[in-house]
């Protein structure tokens, strides 16, 4: 049965008034202009948060039930697909989260966000720049074997390291050769370092100007190399907290509007209601709007959503075309999907109905079914 969705329809390069028809395939069966369709709804691509370690009191590494819980949760923001995120961990952990994501896949809720593999942030992580990771527990690419590689390569989507680390080039060209996206970040590199991370294969960079040298004017790292590569994709979370909002403008007007990705790096404590949980192996505390940890006070992920992003990037000037575009378009691109990530007439009709005004949620799209209904 086709059902047509009207509203302010965000395509790829432009916004159209206008009606969407999903045919029976749960694919976009047609684009049409309607000058009647209502102006209070936005109707967008459902979102792609390629970073998220958790939400809704559920964490990406707690196991097959906290998955599940944890793709219905996003859901309910918009998310249609995702990448369940680690954080540094022993090998042996992170062995049984990415057998945990492995195993729940073909399972996975059809009422929740898609999971599309898994993402890896640590342990190759520098110890300078580690954020909310402990210290104990980062390693050096080098300290990798081949049999240990092998574990992981299935379903993994994308890493970081910090390229300035012993073996990091070979580890990276190894994982490239292996169809991983390698992300540069938590890093300490000047750009020398951070452009040899690039040339050897790396294609992402993780949370811009967040763990790592940023645009200082004599020593400047890895966020100018990474401003400065048209090729290079930048994740940026844009939740007024971590990185302040008059810089958003510069990195749209660096970066080609293809290369900017909007991602959530959201945590467990995320929607849950809860004010202290677990980041790994540390303890954090929600702090207004931001989440830190309990010693040391540093960001430890966040509590904002994409929904909530797409709104507060608008608001501060960026385009709304180029800003849906942000979030679900580049990402499908950088994960190589041709399935979504855009309305288009034969692709998957995943989308989300914003309200025009505040960016809430009213309702959810996945492959043609609502699973998210307000």
């Amino acid at each position: 049965m086709t059902e047509a969705i009207s509203g302010r329809l965000v395509l790829e390069d432009r916004e159209v008034r206008g009606r969407l028809v999903v045919g029976d395939d749960g694919r976009i069966a047609a684009i049409e202009a309607d000058e009647a369709a209502p102006t209070d709804v936005l109707v967008v691509p459902g979102f792609i948060d390629v970073h998220v370690h958790g939400w809704g009191g559920h964490d990406a590494m707690g196991g097959v039930e906290a998955l599940s819980a944890m793709a219905r949760a996003l859901a309910g923001r918009g998310v249609t697909s995702f990448l369940p995120t680690s954080v540094t961990a022993t090998f042996e952990k992170l062995t049984v989260f990415a057998d945990s994501v492995r195993t729940w896949m073909p399972d996975a809720p059809a009422d929740g966000a898609e999971p599309l593999g898994f993402n890896m942030e640590g342990p190759f992580l520098a110890e300078q720049k580690k954020g909310a990771h402990p210290a104990g527990l980062l390693r050096h690419p080098a300290d990798l074997d081949d049999d240990r590689l092998a574990t992981f390569l299935e379903g993994l989507r994308i890493i970081t390291i910090a390229p300035e680390l012993r073996g990091a080039p070979e580890l990276i060209s190894r994982l490239v050769q292996a169809g991983v996206q390698v992300s540069l970040g938590h890093s300490a590199a000047n750009v020398a370092e951070a452009r040899a991370g690039y040339d050897a294969g790396a294609v992402t960079t993780t949370h811009l100007f967040n763990a790592m040298v940023g645009l200082t004017h004599r020593q400047p790292g890895l966020a100018l190399a990474a401003l400065l590569d048209d090729g290079v994709w930048v994740e940026l979370i844009a939740d007024t907290h971590h990185v302040d909002p008059g810089l958003w403008p510069l990195v749209w007007r660096l970066k080609p509007a293809e290369r900017v990705l909007l991602v959530s790096d959201a945590i467990a404590l995320a929607g849950s209601g809860q004010t202290r949980g677990m980041l790994g192996e540390l303890e954090v505390r929600v702090d207004g709007e931001q989440v830190t940890l309990v010693e040391g006070g540093n960001l430890a992920g966040s509590i904002t959503a994409l929904d909530l992003e797409l709104r507060n990037v608008v608001r501060y000037g960026t385009p709304l075309v180029e800003a849906v575009r942000a979030t679900a378009t580049n990402a499908a691109e950088l994960l190589e999907l041709d399935d979504r990530g855009r309305l288009a007439p034969g692709l998957r009709a995943d989308l989300v109905e914003l309200d025009a005004v505040s960016y809430a949620v009213r309702r959810v799209m996945r492959g043609g079914e609502w699973i998210v209904r307000r």
